[in-house]
């Protein structure tokens, strides 16, 4: 059997999707310089269609190192708090409009989102929560250092209990003496 292609739509490493207007690069004369766009965002790009039944995107990129802002500046109109741009150093801008200011918000949290995990170097793991024990052991053995420390005072009173060890933090210089009270 010969395998039929899946538009990306319906692959399973969709993170968001959903009809944006992308502003064009080179509006022109007779044609608006707002274009009502199916968008989606995957694990690795950001790709737009003619709309939500198309099988070829009109465009993609790969959104690793891409920035992502809200930009009410984009628009004059009512819709300018729906606006949000996708920045790169070094390479194209892309700008949207969304259908509502939550629209646009969750956008660029879910690609902010992104960024930040494609950008992690450290893989979460089992060992994350030993590591997390681990802390709070050695916050715990600091806490009843520094209560035995405020208790060595006390020590006197219960002659039962050893003296805890000090540290002299004191370095005796050869040739002086130290000062004697």
């Amino acid at each position: 059997l010969e395998e039929i292609p899946r538009p990306i739509q319906n692959s399973g490493n969709i993170l968001k999707q959903g009809y944006l207007e992308k502003r064009s690069r080179e509006p022109s004369f007779f044609s608006s310089e707002w274009h009502k766009r199916w968008c989606v965002l995957t694990q690795q790009n950001f790709l737009y269609y003619a709309n939500e039944k198309s099988k070829q995107p009109k465009g993609s990129f790969p959104i690793e190192r891409y920035q992502a802002r809200l930009d009410p500046q984009l628009r004059k109109d009512s819709r300018k708090k729906c606006c949000f741009q996708l920045l790169c150093p070094g390479k194209r801008s892309y700008e949207f409009t969304a259908p509502s200011p939550a629209e646009a918000q969750d956008w660029v949290e879910q690609i902010q989102f992104l960024l930040r995990d494609l950008s992690s170097l450290t893989i979460p793991c089992d060992e994350d929560e030993e590591d997390e024990e681990e802390e709070e052991e050695q916050l715990s053995r600091d806490r009843d250092s520094s209560d035995s420390m405020n208790n060595s005072q006390n020590s006197t009173l219960n002659p039962e209990e050893p003296e805890p060890e000090s540290e002299d933090i004191y370095e005796v210089v050869p040739g002086e003496l130290p000062n004697s009270q």
